[in-house]
C-alpha cells in the first residue's frame, strides 16, 4: 500500500477553551486566524489564560493529518524540528506511539508551541510561537529523506520559509511523489498569494483549501473558486464546513456533504479531512467516497477537544469509513 511522508511546523499545542472572545481582543488577535508571535507574547497568553482550563498535545497541520493517516492503517513519516526539550520530546514519542516514522532533526532552540485560543462556538484561534520549528531548512532535504513514499503532504504554514517549501516539492516530484497542499490560514495565504499561486501550478497535484483560504487564493466563493483550483492542479478540494466540500478532478465536480455533528472545537478539522480524504484515494475509492471519508474523521474531530481522538474514537471512525465501501 502506499505511503505518506509529511513535512511541517513540529508543533505542540497548548488548548484553551474561552468563556468569550473578549480574550481574543484583549490580545489583540483576530478570530479564526493564525498569528505568528514570538516566545515572549506566547508567554503573556499562556499566562493570561492561567485561569482556563487547557490541554496539551502534539499538533501542527501536517503532522495532525499525517497521525490521522497512521491511525487508519496507513504507513507515514514526517520531517519537521524540535527543541532539545520536554516538548520536543512530547512530540517525538507521540509520534512513535502512534507508529509514525519520526524524521526530526534536533536545535538548541525551545520546541515550538501553538497557543490555540477556542471561542465558545468552536471556532479557533492560534498565537504561534514557531521556534526550532522555523529553523527547518532547505539545506535539511535530501533525496534519501524521500525514498520508499509515494504521496508527500505538506502544510501551507511553512510558506514562512520559500526557500524550503520550493525544495521540499522540488525533490518530492523528482522522487516521483503525489504532492499534496493543504492551504494555511487565509491570512497567510494573502501574505504570500503569488508564491503559492506558483507552487500550486507548478508542483501540486492535489490541493485542500477551506473556504476562506479558497477566497483569499481566488477571490472567489467555493462554487467559483474550485474551479480556479481545478484548472491548477490535478485533484481540487475546497472544505465549506457543515455543507461538506466540493471536489474537482479531470473536468468533473463532485458534491459531499458533511456528516451530523456535535462541534466543540474545530482544531484539526481540515487536517483530519486530508487524512480521511488521501486514506480514500490510496485506497482507490471514488472521490466521493474519498470526500466522505474526509467528512467522518473531521466531523469526529471537532467533538473532542483538540485534533487527537482517543482510541475509541478512532475505532468508531475506522468502522464507519469501511462501511462506505458497503
Amino acid at each position: 500500500m502506499a505511503k505518506v511522508l509529511g513535512i511541517g511546523n513540529a508543533l505542540v499545542d497548548i488548548m484553551t477553551k474561552l468563556r468569550s472572545d473578549e480574550t481574543l481582543s484583549m490580545f489583540n488577535l483576530p478570530k479564526g486566524s493564525m498569528q505568528l508571535v514570538d516566545a515572549e507574547f506566547s508567554d503573556k497568553v499562556n499566562k493570561g489564560t492561567d485561569h482556563l482550563a487547557k490541554t496539551i498535545a502534539s499538533g501542527g497541520s501536517a503532522a495532525n493529518t499525517i497521525h490521522g493517516l497512521a491511525k487508519m492503517g496507513i504507513s507515514t513519516g514526517f520531517i519537521g524540528k524540535v527543541g532539545h526539550d520536554d516538548l520536543g520530546r512530547l512530540f517525538e514519542e507521540d509520534m512513535k506511539a502512534s507508529g509514525i516514522s519520526p524524521l526530526l532533526l534536533k536545535s538548541n532552540t525551545p520546541s515550538g508551541k501553538a497557543m490555540a485560543l477556542i471561542s465558545p462556538d468552536s471556532e479557533r484561534t492560534f498565537a504561534t510561537f514557531l521556534g526550532a520549528a522555523v529553523e527547518l531548512s532547505a539545506g535539511d532535504l535530501t533525496d534519501s529523506l524521500y525514498k520508499d513514499y509515494d504521496y508527500f503532504h505538506i502544510e501551507g504554514y511553512l510558506v514562512q520559509n520559500h526557500e524550503l517549501i520550493e525544495q521540499a516539492v522540488r525533490l518530492a516530484k523528482k522522487n516521483g511523489l503525489k504532492v499534496s497542499l493543504d492551504m494555511a490560514s487565509y491570512n497567510v495565504v494573502e501574505d504570500n498569494l503569488e508564491f503559492l499561486q506558483r507552487i500550486v501550478k507548478e508542483y501540486v497535484d492535489i490541493v485542500f483549501a477551506n473556504e476562506e483560504e479558497a477566497k483569499s487564493f481566488t477571490g472567489k466563493e467555493p462554487e467559483e473558486a474550485i474551479h480556479v483550483f481545478g484548472e491548477l492542479c490535478e485533484i481540487a478540494v475546497v472544505k465549506i464546513g457543515k455543507e461538506g466540500s466540493l471536489i474537482k478532478n479531470a473536468g468533473k465536480l463532485t458534491k459531499v456533504k458533511a456528516i451530523n455533528a456535535n462541534s466543540i472545537d474545530t482544531t484539526g478539522a481540515g487536517d483530519l479531512y486530508a487524512a480521511g480524504f488521501l486514506y480514500g484515494l490510496i485506497n482507490g475509492h471514488s472521490f466521493e467516497l474519498c470526500g466522505k471519508a474526509g467528512s467522518i474523521l473531521a466531523g469526529r474531530t471537532i467533538e473532542v477537544i483538540g485534533p487527537k481522538m482517543t482510541d475509541e474514537n478512532w475505532t468508531e471512525v475506522r468502522k464507519l469509513v469501511s462501511e462506505l465501501k458497503n
